[in-house]
């Protein structure tokens, strides 16, 4: 991101915005407006991305383009397209303030100028049923041939009031280990996914949930915003300093700001490609 300096003075400049914080000094204040940067290529995009420990602390964000880059990120794929997540955009400096301890005093959110929390809503898969059946009808009706509507409507409606119930009900874990007992029994038969606990189908939001904030950060770089993923948290203490239910669980937190230019960064290190690079086949 590229930034300006913005000159607020107490008496007025003709074509200058007042800072409130100006208002009664003689002095002239300098803050800095965010000018939107050149586009970037997915490749220079990811050469930007870094994890970053500190934030300057005299560059603001425009909360807008961080709540735009969020609804950037809607568009990542998730399991079945439940979109079981929800993100808390965090803008007030005192909840940050409050968040700090419960991520451990990292210095990636003490000097955040904004935090995001994503968190998974295991519950929330009726809601979303509700919701998503008539429009995915109503996109067969878009998109398909009128021939097929009745076969395509019947094996989503198949899919979304019979499979999305036994994937994703939950009942005091016992629910959960009888799914999984069911499908290891039809996997001696057929092909069949093999983990089902409560447990496992976490897993499976947790791993939607981070294409989300993955999304979101990849955003932010091509916007010029810096980010940092968090995963060391009390989620508990999270979840006291959000006021959040028992429901909803914190499963990434991305903390949000532009890098402190003073601070180097150093080298990305990676071990070689090969080690994690397999090809099979010709």
């Amino acid at each position: 991101m590229i930034y300006a300096p913005l000159i607020s003075h107490s008496e007025g400049i003709s074509g200058v915005a007042l800072s409130p914080y100006a208002m009664g000094c003689t002095a002239p204040r300098i803050s800095y407006i965010p000018i939107e940067p050149p586009s970037m290529s997915l490749r220079e995009t990811l050469q930007h991305r870094r994890a970053i420990r500190y934030y300057d602390p005299e560059k603001p964000l425009d909360s807008a383009r961080v709540e735009e880059c969020l609804r950037q990120a809607t568009l990542a794929p998730t399991s079945s397209n439940m979109q079981l997540y929800r993100c808390y955009h965090i803008t007030d400096p005192t909840i940050i303030t409050a968040l700090t301890p419960a991520c451990l005093g990292q210095s990636t959110i003490s000097t955040a100028k904004e935090v995001v929390v994503f968190a998974i809503t295991p519950s929330r898969w009726r809601e979303r049923v509700d919701y998503l059946f008539p429009r995915i009808v109503e996109d067969i009706h878009k998109h398909q041939p009128e021939e097929k509507w009745a076969k395509y409507e019947a094996l989503q409606r198949e899919y979304m009031t019979k499979v999305v119930p036994f994937l994703y009900s939950r009942g005091c874990k016992v629910w959960g280990w009888a799914r999984h007992l069911v499908m290891n029994a039809i996997a001696l038969f057929r092909p069949m996914m093999r983990r089902g606990t409560e447990s496992d189908m976490k897993t499976v939001l947790h791993k939607s949930c981070a294409l989300v904030a993955q999304t979101f950060m990849l955003a932010m770089s091509e916007a010029g915003y810096d980010t940092c993923p968090v995963e060391g948290f009390d989620v508990r203490r999270v979840r006291k300093a959000l006021g959040l239910p028992s429901s909803v669980e914190p499963s990434l937190i991305v903390s949000c700001g532009i890098r402190d230019e003073k601070r180097p960064l150093g080298d990305r290190i990676r071990v070689p490609f090969e080690s994690v690079y397999e090809r099979i086949g010709k």
